[in-house]
């Protein structure tokens, strides 16, 4: 089943908003996504994406500065 999240985390201190992240996006399969509800650009963030097999796309927010929305890379075939 596909999963789609919404996190807040606005007004939250450092490193905090990073690791909510990263324990709502344990375990996320190809077709689940989060969306990200935030008032910085959190650069630390995309490369730990990045080095574990994460996409992202960042836009300006509804309700936010930012809406960061994060989902599993395809996994590539040998």
């Amino acid at each position: 089943m596909t999963r789609h999240v919404t996190l807040d985390v606005r007004g939250l201190p450092p490193p905090e908003p990073i690791e909510r992240v990263l324990e709502a996006i344990d375990g996320f399969e190809e077709g689940d996504t989060l969306r990200l509800v935030i008032d910085c650009m959190p650069h630390p963030l995309f490369r730990i994406l990045e080095r574990n097999g994460y996409r992202h796309r960042e836009a300006p927010g509804t309700e936010s500065l930012y809406e960061i929305t994060i989902w599993a890379a395809p996994e590539r075939g040998p």
